[in-house]
């Protein structure tokens, strides 16, 4: 055996994904999160609208998949993955408010269920995670490597399944359309609940034919939300996250990142 000594092996950034349909909250939970735990974050729903914008931009017609797929491959994007202040830039122009609008959530699953959108988009958001949890781009990366918390459609099966903590949010759909009209409309009584019943419904059944979030899969965590205001709800969430972490901490070989996340 060799009298050198051996190198210490540097913990990876923790990695958090959060799955779940649309108006479960996702986003805002999320965004909270990464916050408290002093991460990046990445909306990756945000990257699907952002091309969705792009393309309308740029003229292409959306149920030409072929022509779609050409001009997200060479989209330029630009994720801002500070929670305190998330931005999305597409060709300098930041894009923040536009794709909230009714016309991009109204388009944007024709872009969503483009698979070859879909293939580049998990490849650009897989090389984000990345960035965020790596020690050796810790000091280059916006978290100093502390990791990422990343949510969105696909993250914890195909985008990030090796990711430490994995966790479906979900609630009832009588909670998720209300909590959507609150957002769109300002209210959640039953003309806005209404206007807003299309929109949600639709956008879940378009993106469950080429995702599955409604299911937790093997190794996900579900938390359900439909009877938690906001605090608890991302209490509910940092309380999996501290559980899960404890136990990898006392099984190391539980894990699925390499030398587990940072402590």
């Amino acid at each position: 055996m060799s009298g050198e000594p051996q190198a210490t092996a540097v913990a990876r950034g923790l990695v958090v994904a959060i799955d779940g349909p649309s108006g479960s909250g996702k986003s805002s939970v999320s965004r909270a999160v990464a916050r408290r735990l002093g991460t990046a974050y990445l909306d990756t729903g945000a990257m699907y609208r952002a091309a969705t914008w792009w393309c309308l931009e740029e003229q292409v017609d959306l149920a030409d998949q072929a022509a779609v797929a050409a001009a997200v491959d060479v989209m330029p994007l630009v994720m801002g993955i500070d929670p305190a202040a998330p931005s999305v830039h597409v060709d300098g122009t930041d894009v923040g408010e536009a794709i909230r609008t009714t016309e991009i959530s109204t388009a944007v699953s024709a872009v969503a269920t483009n698979l070859a959108v879909r293939a580049e988009l998990r490849r650009l958001q897989r090389a984000i995670i990345a960035a965020e949890s790596s020690p050796e781009a810790a000091d280059t990366s916006f978290s100093g490597g502390r990791g990422i918390v990343a949510e969105g459609r696909d993250i914890t099966t195909v985008v990030a399944p090796d990711a430490d903590v994995r966790i479906l949010l979900t609630a009832s759909e009588e909670a998720r359309l209300a909590r959507r009209s609150l957002e769109v409309h300002g209210a959640a009584d039953a003309a806005a609940v209404e206007a807003t019943k299309d929109q949600v419904l639709r956008r879940d059944r378009d993106d469950s034919t080429v995702s599955q979030f409604h299911v937790a899969a093997d190794g996900v965590v579900t938390v359900d939300s439909s009877d938690l205001d906001f605090e608890q709800t991302i209490q509910a969430v940092l309380d999996v996250v501290e559980q899960v972490m404890a136990t990898a901490a006392t099984t190391p070989d539980a894990g699925t990142g390499g030398e587990g996340p940072a402590r």
